[in-house]
């Protein structure tokens, strides 16, 4: 089997869901080829797949045009959509050529419906799996917009076209979709690396370390986060904050994202499916930037608060000494039973029984 996954480059949540599907799948079935779809770097891929593949390095979707990681550019994400459906059905056929021509046996998407599409057109079985689909996005922000009809129809079309549709708990409910299944959490489980980068950062064992994550979306604010008694903070390398003794840049710790969120104290983060599934699995307490109008907030939120201490903040109180206060409310708080995110097998077995019928 040769098998393409299209794997959406609308930050890094749909790779953090695709990989560990992805490498159980190899470890099950060493003989498969694979060639990923991404508009992620090549490097950024290798760092969650266990698997050999080759790369289509562009992107499969348009997912949305974001102002930043908290913010939706909505007129821009239109005009997107609009080009992406421009001559619509020479684009999936152009599609469904290039797969015949890669000698493609499977096709597998997170989350993009060309993919799908153009598998249907070459007549090759296709999954679609992920925990949201860029038809319920897209509608949520763009149905006011009449010009959006044909596309809106056309994307449908794609996502019924394929033999199932996985949707990763907790995930919007997808119910339109005639071939819709349920599945089990799928997240990577990292390892705790912290005496480590004690030793390598020199950090007191003392200190709680907190990681600061937005899913591979740029995310400035003019001001730094606060220093804080007994805090250390992980933070992205663009952050603010100079030559601060309590700010640790990423590519100081030098470590994958996995074992670096396994071996911190708590995250703080926007709401998105990969931070809070991995902190969930890991016991992690989680300060999230509350997105009312994004989507999937309305399942992923509860969820988290059922699996792990949890709260929402605004940005107000992350850049204030307000911040402290919060996290030191979940360092007291009962932990809840760890879930069980290792849904990737469960995933996997089902994929391979759709693709061979």
């Amino acid at each position: 089997m040769k098998i393409l996954c299209a794997i959406s480059n609308h930050g890094l949540g749909h790779l953090a869901q695709a990989a560990p599907v992805l490498n159980a799948m190899g470890e099950a079935r060493p003989d498969m080829e694979w060639l990923v779809w991404s508009g992620l770097p090549r490097q950024t891929l290798k760092a969650r797949l266990n698997i050999a593949f080759s790369h289509r390095h562009e992107p499969a979707d348009v997912g949305l045009v974001m102002l930043d990681a908290m913010r939706v550019d909505v007129a821009a994400s239109r005009q997107a959509y609009l080009e992406f459906h421009q001559h619509w059905g020479e684009r999936v056929a152009r599609e469904a050529e290039w797969l015949r021509q890669q000698n493609i046996t499977g096709v597998l998407s997170n989350a993009a419906y060309l993919p799908l599409a153009a598998a249907s057109h070459a007549g090759i079985p296709s999954v679609g799996f992920c925990s949201l689909n860029w038809w319920d996005i897209a509608q949520h922000y763009l149905r006011d917009a009449q010009e959006m009809a044909p596309a809106f129809t056309q994307m449908q079309a794609a996502y019924q076209s394929a033999c199932a549709f996985l949707r990763l708990s907790p995930g919007l409910p997808m119910t339109w979709l005639a071939h819709v299944e349920t599945t089990p959490p799928v997240a990577s489980v990292g390892c705790n690396r912290r005496d480590e980068l004690n030793g390598r950062l020199g950090l007191e064992t003392t200190k709680k370390l907190v990681l600061l994550g937005f899913g591979g979306f740029e995310y400035r604010h003019p001001n730094p986060v606060p220093e804080l008694a007994g805090i250390v903070w992980l933070v992205p390398d663009a952050w603010p904050g100079g030559m601060r003794t309590d700010l640790i840049r990423f590519s100081q710790a030098n470590i994958l994202f996995p074992d670096l969120l396994a071996s911190c104290d708590a995250l703080v983060t926007k709401v998105g499916y990969g931070s809070f599934v991995e902190a969930a699995g890991l016991g992690l307490p989680v300060l999230y930037l509350d997105r009312p109008d994004w989507p999937e907030t309305a399942w992923l939120a509860p969820w988290l608060a059922q699996h792990t201490r949890a709260g929402a903040i605004n940005e107000q109180t992350l850049f204030s000494p307000a911040v402290g206060e919060a996290l030191a409310k979940l360092w007291k708080a009962a932990p809840p039973k760890t879930p069980d995110i290792q849904g990737a097998p469960t995933v996997g077995r089902r994929i391979l029984e759709c693709l061979e019928g």
